[in-house]
């Protein structure tokens, strides 16, 4: 299964949203237009169908409903995600609008849920027994054994969606941030554990695969290995050197670049479902940079399954500046007034232009999205 298509409605930054999606989507846009909000739409669903989640769930990690709810939106209460897949001959649509309760708690219910497989109707609710007992519309189909029978195949793809951002110094020294970790380990302080819970012997698989890539990229970088210290995991690193048997790292001495490369190549590796990235490039070297989209293809299409599908956010013209990259995979997020509006870039006749002009995707591109920056930035 794969997501063709995502529709937001007065999500966050977007008053509305409507994206179609291939094997790989890059996402621009200045600071603060909305890249990380984008993907938290899909982080927002999967939190529904996750073990131990739900709608209530989802609202209540990002503050409650007003504060998903887009500050543009106007007219129309309603917060909505709408999702289309294929999955071998099927077609499934799944579109969820949430909106406050008009009286009592006002609390956030379900303003429409639909399921809609090959043209047929699934599911629509509210239903006669929503509308009989109200409390119904706090809770999603999706998230029921017993409601989502005849779709379950998209509750299990969403459960499959993988989100993270590599903080180094919370890997390096996570017992230094105390308190309660934050669900699902977005920012890699549980990374290790990660590498520890693998099988053995896929683990060692995905260490030499990005051991070879990381003795291209990293100097003098000659061997990774997993190593187990009083129970601790840990990463260890051998350095060429003037010794004989070289210089050896653990995780806590790797640079910032290196333990971000470990962690990107490391999620390429995991699993078959959707994988959400944000700004793979920071730390790393432009030329390295401009090699993990050659990196990501190559994994997409050693899969025997259908290819993985990728989404990122990024800052770099030197992450695209791959030519093999089409302009429809690459969306421009544009702030306005009334909501950030989303492009693809393949409908800017100005972008296509530069392109054929000999630039690369991101020279093309990166313009587009800069801020309007006047000669005067000055803190005097």
């Amino acid at each position: 299964m794969r997501i063709n298509k995502i529709t937001l409605k007065n999500w966050k930054n977007f008053s509305e949203a409507n994206v179609s999606l291939d094997t790989r989507l890059f996402i621009v846009g200045a600071n603060a237009s909305g890249k990380s909000n984008f993907l938290d739409a899909l982080r927002f669903m999967r939190d529904i169908v996750k073990h131990g989640g739900g709608l209530q769930y989802a609202l209540s990690l990002r503050g409650g409903l007003s504060k998903i709810r887009c500050l543009a939106a106007r007219a129309e209460p309603g917060v909505g995600i709408k999702l289309e897949f294929s999955e071998d001959k099927n077609k499934w649509v799944y579109d969820l609008s949430i909106v406050r309760q008009q009286s009592g708690n006002h609390k956030p219910l379900i303003q429409h849920e639909v399921v809609v497989r090959n043209n047929t109707l699934i599911l629509d609710r509210p239903s006669a027994e929503d509308k009989d007992d109200e409390e119904r519309l706090t809770q999603t189909h999706l998230e029921q054994i017993t409601t989502n029978k005849d779709f379950r195949e998209i509750v299990r793809y969403l459960e499959t969606i993988h989100y993270l951002h590599l903080v180094p110094q919370l890997l390096r020294f996570p017992e230094a941030f105390s308190g309660q970790d934050l669900p699902d380990d977005p920012f890699g302080k549980g990374f290790l554990q990660k590498v520890a819970k693998t099988p053995e012997k896929t683990r060692h698989s995905r260490l030499t695969k990005i051991q070879k890539v990381l003795q291209n990229a990293v100097p003098q970088l000659e061997n990774l290995e997993y190593k187990e210290e009083t129970g601790h995991p840990h990463l260890e690193v051998t350095y060429k050197h003037w010794r004989a048997r070289g210089a050896k790292q653990m995780e806590s001495q790797l640079s910032d670049g290196t333990l971000r490369l470990i962690g990107f190549l490391w999620m390429l590796l995991d699993g078959q479902g959707l994988l959400l990235l944000e700004e793979p490039e920071l730390s790393l070297h432009p030329g390295i940079v401009g090699k993990l989209p050659a990196l990501m293809y190559s994994v997409q299409r050693s899969k025997k399954q259908q290819p993985r599908q990728i989404l990122l956010t990024t800052h770099s013209a030197e992450l695209l500046s791959d030519r093999s990259i089409s302009l429809s995979e690459i969306i421009m997020l544009l702030p306005e007034n009334e909501g950030t509006k989303v492009e693809a870039a393949n409908t800017k006749e100005d972008i296509k232009a530069l392109l054929e002009g000999g630039l690369t995707p991101g020279e093309s591109v990166m313009p587009s999205t800069a801020p309007q920056i006047d000669s005067g930035l000055s803190l005097q």
